[in-house]
């Protein structure tokens, strides 16, 4: 090593706290980071945009390639943190695949800059200041720029390193660098706590309080005043006292507290597979209410959603379909009334499904009052099933015509819809009971179940594995949905695009699939990778699969052209971009204590998955309208309209008429896609 090269060494070592690196948490406070991170929302115009969303680079947005050349590391000081070399920010597994990406802006809000990387590129131990690998980085498709994100890119390897420790990727020539993450075993598991603890913070008549609620987003419990969820009333019959129903619990469903039975009985099936397909990771000291009782607290949880869908069940087995809630911040301040919609089919189905399976995973665990528990479940799938079955077109659309104002998002599906809820709930009704009457109804539908595998039906295809894996499944059914999925995932953007490198992010999903949720999206898409090894697909190469399916996870933690962590406010993980407001009921805009951090006293929650990047963002017609509102502005937000798909993000919660709930408002389905894939790399 060089002279200099050893300056640069020891020079970044010592000061990398400063420059907000560290995967070990070793950075700067939540408050400064934010503030050197990203500009408030309120304060950015069209012509600051592209300054604020570039997550604390050094280089002045005015400044070209050239001006950031340094001679060497001694004559300029320590590298910087660069917005062009983007790392997943808590870290890698050691025996994963590591590679940083390395951008050049060519098209979106970012154009006007530009990032040649230098010839000489370093893994630094921030730990003991020595270089782990020094080399160049492989420049992407020979300099093809990538039309989803509007870069070009190169690849700086470093899966050679398996040294657990503190890192940071460093361009030499150009004197900046990676933020700072962690190789380790271990480097997932608090991401999952915390992911797992935004459900917590998403209970809907419980309060948080200390110790269990963090000292910042303490609130008592919400919806249970007079006229709320405790004597919620049918919606189309306000005035009558009997239809008063006790619809307490459960968990607010994104941003807005209404309470969905078709999405919240799917949460419960997405969190139960979680667990069954890595049920030894799951610990019981998550800081919920429930730890320490011997139960995993994902399965607590778990229960806490059932106690819900279990009050939404009516007598004759059918279920209503949505609890419609008030908003206010924080959510004990919200004192209007609770409004519930009737039983439909599709709730029904659902909630047939989601009883079943959860009867089957509870009762394996070994423990009295869940087996109990278990058993009731089990009686209340089949009787929703047997309600369907009698009612099976049975519909009801919230929020439309006589219905406004009940519900924000529509809850109902068309006849296909309610025919794949049907199966579904037929594959884990069979797994509960092992009844005939439900294989039957699989099998006759087993023709074409996984001839397509994309992340539109990941839901279906998982039921359909999961048939697959019940020892009673018809063998000959199982063998060719098996086969069914394994020709599937050769074809078209599954392994071809993952083999070929067709994303340098190492993301691949296809720019039209960026979309409202595309974080849901890529979380899907790395689990279908996944489920190669959990359902035990012929031909897997295990390393090969958690490396692609990793591909999507990095993503997610900061591997994007924003190079942002899209959960929210983990800057106790050490991170150096993370969301730092998005848009929710509580943590909302202008709000003194949660809006933003760095702004606001506390900022949001930890842990929440924002929507991501949406192409299709606009701002509300009002705003082309001859009034518009003053909120509107001169012109919709750019970014993230008028960006390339995975440029159109913006760091902000202003909600009417500026709409922002289509690109950073949380969700739970998002949240449960995320975990479901965290947690294969969670030992």
């Amino acid at each position: 090593m060089n002279t200099s090269k050893i300056l640069l060494t020891v020079t970044l070592s010592g000061l990398i706290t400063a420059c907000g690196g560290g995967g070990g948490g070793g950075g700067s406070t939540p408050a400064s980071k934010a503030a050197s991170s990203i500009a408030p929302a309120s304060s950015i115009a069209p012509s600051s945009v592209a300054a604020s969303s570039l997550a604390a680079s050094s280089i002045p947005v005015s400044s070209s390639a050239a001006s950031v050349v340094a001679s060497s590391a001694a004559s300029v000081g320590a590298p910087t943190v660069s917005a062009f070399i983007v790392v997943d920010q808590f870290g890698y597994l050691p025996d994963a695949k590591k590679i940083a990406v390395v951008r050049d802006p060519q098209t979106g809000y970012d154009a006007a800059l530009s990032f040649t990387p230098g010839t000489n590129y370093q893994l630094l131990n921030l730990d003991t200041g020595t270089v782990a690998l020094s080399g160049m980085t492989t420049s992407w498709k020979s300099g093809a720029t990538f039309e989803a994100a509007g870069d070009k890119a190169w690849w700086f390897d470093f899966s050679s390193v398996t040294t657990p420790g503190n890192y940071a990727v460093v361009d030499v020539e150009r004197n900046v660098r990676s933020p700072g993450f962690k190789i380790a075993a271990d480097i997932y598991q608090p991401v999952l706590k915390h992911a797992m603890r935004s459900f917590f913070y998403q209970r809907a008549g419980f309060a948080k309080q200390a110790p269990f609620a963090e000292a910042a987003w303490t609130d008592a419990a919400s919806h249970i005043g007079a006229g709320q969820d405790k004597n919620a009333r049918l919606f189309t019959d306000k005035n009558n006292a009997a239809t008063e129903r006790d619809l307490s619990g459960g968990w607010y469903d994104a941003g807005d507290y209404n309470k969905y039975t078709n999405w919240h009985a799917y949460y419960l099936v997405a969190l139960l597979h979680a667990y069954a397909e890595n049920p030894t990771i799951w610990g019981d000291d998550y800081n919920i209410p429930e730890s320490g009782n011997g139960i995993p607290d994902i399965i607590d949880e778990i229960k806490w959603g059932f106690d819900w869908l279990k009050k939404m069940q009516n007598e004759d087995g059918s279920v209503l379909s949505i609890l419609g809630l008030s908003h206010a911040s924080p959510p004990s301040a919200a004192t209007g009334p609770s409004y519930y919609g009737p039983a439909n089919t599709s709730a029904t189905l659902t909630s047939a499904g989601a009883f079943a399976l959860g009867s089957k995973i509870l009762a394996q665990l070994d423990n009295a009052d869940l087996t109990s528990y278990a058993a009731d479940l089990k009686t209340r799938a089949e009787n929703a099933w047997a309600w369907s079955v009698a009612n099976p077109s049975v519909i009801f659309r919230n929020n439309e015509g006589a219905t406004s104002g009940l519900g924000a998002g529509q809850q109902e599906v068309d006849d296909a819809g309610r025919a794949t809820k049907k199966l579904t709930a037929a594959i884990y009704l069979f797994a509960a009971t092992g009844s005939s009457i439900y294989r039957d109804h699989v099998d006759a539908n087993a023709t074409n179940a996984a001839t397509w595998v994309d992340v539109w039906n990941e839901p279906e295809l998982t039921a359909w594995l999961y048939y697959t894996s019940l020892p009673d499944a018809t063998s000959t059914i199982a063998t060719s949905v098996k086969n069914q999925y394994q020709t599937a995932f050769n074809a078209n953007h599954n392994w071809p695009a993952a083999r070929n490198a067709e994303d340098p992010y190492r993301a691949f999903i296809g720019t039209s699939n960026f979309t409202w949720g595309s974080n849901r999206t890529i979380s899907r898409k790395g689990q279908t990778f996944y489920n190669l090894i959990d359902y035990s697909i012929n031909g897997t190469d295990a390393a090969e699969v958690r490396n692609a399916a990793l591909g999507y996870l990095n993503y997610i933690h900061g591997v994007n052209p924003q190079g942002m962590v899209y959960l929210s406010n983990m800057y106790s993980l050490g991170v150096h971009s993370s969301v730092n407001e998005f848009y929710h009921s509580w943590f909302t805009n202008g709000s003194a204590l949660w809006d933003r951090v760095g702004t606001s006293t506390y900022g949001p929650a930890p842990g929440f998955l924002v929507g991501g990047p949406n192409p299709s963002y606009d701002w509300d017609g009002n705003c082309t309208s001859g009034s518009p509102n003053a909120g509107c502005g001169t012109a919709a937000p750019n970014p993230p309209k008028g960006q390339p798909a995975m440029k159109a993000y913006l760091d902000f919660n202003t909600s009417w008429p500026l709409n922002s709930w289509q690109i950073t408002e949380n969700h739970n389905d998002y949240q449960v896609a995320y975990i479901r894939l965290l947690s294969k790399f969670v030992d």
